[in-house]
């Protein structure tokens, strides 16, 4: 049922939805909050167009990369997309959906978090593939859902760590990522990034503000897209350069990685500013009922973040970073593919953390997706039956499929592989552990909040702006 409502209406209807209602809880007057839920639904559609629109001529590049490097492994990704479809046709998948809606609006309400997770309803699809295949390999229902149940409250816990960054570095107030593929990363990102500091890395301040101010033209995110782009679709055509129709796929993915840079911002801004300014003004007043004000964020969905220009660059000097170690890694058998172009979602969190420094998060980046392909090799069996068994095709020559984009994450695949070994004490653990990482966090909430928003700041920190 709830599948079906949202596959009717999608992010771009049912967010604005959640937001109207919020703010008349908030008493918003009833036509500021129509307006406000109405530049939602635009700004989620514009950022909706955009992607959809340069994703499908990416591809080509990307798949073409991939054929011509000679690539031969066994596990092949058969990205997102279809990996949702899978949550969404398993039995324990279908039960947890509604089992998630209820927890995340009581932990709402009840004030165990100050995020309302609900306003991006889709991604809960990545609990419920670890869920899917733990039911199928163990048969036990109570444990799937207890495992997808202690993921979701993990991530939860995460998103809160991280919301205050998130919301600051892509200008997006009281507005928090919970896409739990990405939010996995939040401990990792913060402590690579401190590592990071500590060895440097911060004297290499690569970020759009600086690679703008010492290239001049050339350094601007609209020129490097279109220089990015045509790199890419060089690599991408290596063994077609006398052809013509080679270097005209190679400047239509120059032109269309320039048209992201250029129009994204413009999208993001109006996003912002006409979406949530009055959610934001109403969030700072008196709750109901209480004498104490409460912050509190809503879940937005990772496609707002995509076409940031630190995010996107990032993003796309991965794609071959991540072609080249997939094939050089010693007992990696997973072959990235349709997801390396949504590796721009992927690195959200990372450039985040590491206020839009390209270098570092590169280097943070290519270790973590490098851990996530072992992730996927270990992963793809129980993957690739829950997937045979809602009918999906493998492909011929394959042996299995994964999801370079929701396998990869190794905390997810840590807390699965928990569940899975069926042990009391180590399930236990990490149900304890969740709890002590709870009631630290929230004693150190405004602490932990200033570290990530002022960490590196000697180092002459330069914010990256949503408008360049």
């Amino acid at each position: 049922m709830l599948k079906n409502v949202f596959d009717a209406f999608g992010a771009a209807i049912f967010v604005p939805i959640m937001l109207y209602i919020i703010a008349l809880i908030l008493k918003v007057p009833s036509k500021k909050a129509f307006n406000s839920a109405l530049s939602a639904g635009v700004g989620l559609t514009g950022f909706s167009l955009i992607t959809n629109s340069f994703i499908p001529i990416m591809v080509p590049i990307v798949d073409r990369m991939v054929k011509t490097t000679g690539i031969d492994l066994p596990i092949l990704d058969i990205g997102w997309q279809a990996t949702s479809v899978v949550a969404y046709s398993t039995q324990v998948g279908l039960v947890f959906i509604g089992i998630a809606l209820l927890i995340q609006i009581v932990l709402f309400l009840l004030k165990w978090t100050n995020i309302f997770m609900p306003g991006d309803l889709w991604n809960n699809y990545s609990f419920m593939v670890w869920g899917s295949m733990l039911y199928l390999l163990t048969e036990n229902m109570v444990l799937a859902i207890a495992c997808m149940v202690v993921l979701n409250l993990y991530i939860l816990l995460f998103a809160e760590v991280y919301e205050k960054r998130f919301s600051t570095y892509y200008n997006y107030p009281n507005c928090a990522l919970t896409a739990p593929h990405h939010v996995g990363a939040v401990p990792y990102a913060i402590a690579m990034d401190w590592v990071l500091r500590k060895l440097g890395a911060d004297k290499v301040n690569l970020n759009p503000a600086t690679i703008k101010r010492r290239l001049g033209f050339i350094g601007d995110p609209v020129t490097l897209g279109l220089i990015l782009g045509c790199l890419l679709g060089i690599a991408g055509n290596f063994d077609q350069l006398n052809r013509l129709e080679a270097w005209g796929q190679i400047l239509t993915v120059g032109i269309s990685t320039a048209a992201v840079m250029a129009i994204f911002p413009k999208v993001a801004v109006f996003f912002e500013a006409s979406a949530f300014t009055s959610l934001t003004d109403a969030s700072k007043k008196t709750a109901k009922g209480s004498s104490k004000k409460r912050e509190w964020y809503i879940a937005v969905n990772d496609a707002v973040g995509y076409g940031e220009p630190a995010t996107l660059i990032t993003g796309i000097l991965l794609i071959p970073i991540m072609v080249i170690l997939a094939v050089i890694l010693p007992g990696n058998k997973a072959l990235p593919m349709v997801d390396l172009i949504a590796l721009p979602y992927m690195v959200i969190v990372i450039i985040s953390i590491s206020k839009g420094n390209i270098f570092k998060a590169l280097i943070s980046g290519a270790i973590w997706f490098s851990l996530g392909l072992y992730m996927c090799t270990i992963t793809a069996g129980y993957f690739t039956e829950v997937a045979m068994g809602v009918g999906i095709d493998i492909p011929a020559g394959v042996m299995m499929i994964t999801s370079f984009g929701i396998m990869y994450n190794p905390f997810m695949a840590a807390i699965f592989l928990a569940f899975l070994s069926q042990n009391v004490l180590i399930i236990t653990g990490v149900v304890v552990l969740y709890f002590v990482l709870y009631v630290l966090f929230r004693k150190n909430r405004t602490r932990v909040h200033d570290y990530l928003e002022n960490a590196g700041e000697t180092e002459q920190d330069v914010k990256p702006e949503v408008a360049l």
